[in-house]
């Protein structure tokens, strides 16, 4: 399945510690040109949990318009210090899609989860 950025998808995201996995949804943050070219896309996870990491998380509203098209169920965070490269035939679903506004938002926090100025 091609993938394009922005995308919300669902995909089996392993445990940092090697432990295990479970299905949770993440935004597709690669640029589509990548996407195009090779098979593996960079994602950062959503999480249900509201604990914020200073700068480097978004918090996902689906009560707001922006939000509501992200196609989660309940207020979630994107982790953008929590990125996982997949092959994109590992992802199971999209569910929705984070509009521009909120991709400008989660490139600063990806900005500054890595250190770029």
């Amino acid at each position: 399945m091609r993938v394009t950025r922005g995308e919300v998808v669902l995909v089996d995201y392993p445990y940092s510690d090697g432990t295990g996995s479970k299905v949770r949804p993440a935004v597709v943050v690669q640029n589509d040109n990548l996407n195009l070219q090779i098979t593996d896309t960079i994602l950062a996870a959503i999480s249900r949990s509201k604990h914020r990491a200073s700068g480097t998380q978004l918090l996902i509203e689906i009560g707001t318009p922006e939000g509501g098209q992200s196609g989660l169920r309940q207020d979630s965070m994107v982790q953008c210090e929590n990125l996982i490269t997949i092959d994109q035939r590992q992802i199971i679903a999209v569910i929705g899609r984070l509009p521009d506004p909120l991709m400008q938002t989660i490139d600063g926090c990806l900005k500054s989860a890595l250190a770029l100025s």
